[in-house]
């Protein structure tokens, strides 16, 4: 089985489980998650530092908690926008009661805000492994944001996931970027320490 394969089978497998995750867990994951999030970073987020989120949808983990829990460090706050399918994300600051725009895949995406570069990056998945490799939905777009990001300067990629969502391996094409570190509900991993 090629790669290609074998990302659509982990696909299938990933998305029910972490589904099956959510309806169990609830919101009670995303303020774990906070807690961790913030306390792994406490020594990079000051004010004036973007941090870009996400407005989770279906099953994702909700990180409006953590939207909260880093307001009280004056980071700047930027959800990611689609720009067209082969480029990377942009981002635009954002807070919570700013109006938003319908986008492709169900994503929502602020209508204004200042467009930023973010300083660390919090990014959903469907699963991850122990090597700082993620699968996303397929679209590529973290991959190419986090590629283009990397080589202008540094950036922290922050996989963020029910801990249930971690598998053996995940299959990797030349093309994915690794995360730097991933924040569950239960614990932090650092990668490359």
């Amino acid at each position: 089985m090629n790669v290609h394969d074998e990302k659509i089978l982990l696909r299938k497998t990933a998305a029910a489980r972490r589904e099956n995750i959510h309806e169990r867990m609830g919101s009670a994951a995303g303020e774990l998650l906070a807690a961790r999030f913030v306390e792994a970073l406490t020594d990079r987020l000051a004010p004036g530092i973007v941090v870009s989120l996400y407005r989770a949808m279906r099953d994702e983990i909700d990180l409006e908690p953590l939207g909260d829990a880093l307001a009280a460090y004056g980071v700047v706050a930027a959800l990611p926008v689609m720009q067209r399918a082969d480029a990377p994300l942009a981002f635009r600051s954002w807070r919570a009661g700013d109006a938003m725009n319908d986008a492709a895949f169900g994503v929502r995406e602020p209508a204004g805000g200042k467009t930023v570069i973010p300083d660390i990056l919090a990014i959903p998945l469907l699963a991850f492994d122990a090597l700082g490799q993620r699968l996303g939905y397929g679209g590529g777009y973290y991959d190419r944001t986090l590629r283009s990001l990397r080589a202008e300067g540094d950036v922290l990629a922050v996989g963020v996931a029910y801990d249930e969502q971690e598998t053996a391996s995940v299959p990797v094409d030349d093309w994915d970027e690794s995360l730097d570190m991933i924040v569950t509900d239960r614990r932090t991993i650092v990668l490359g320490a």
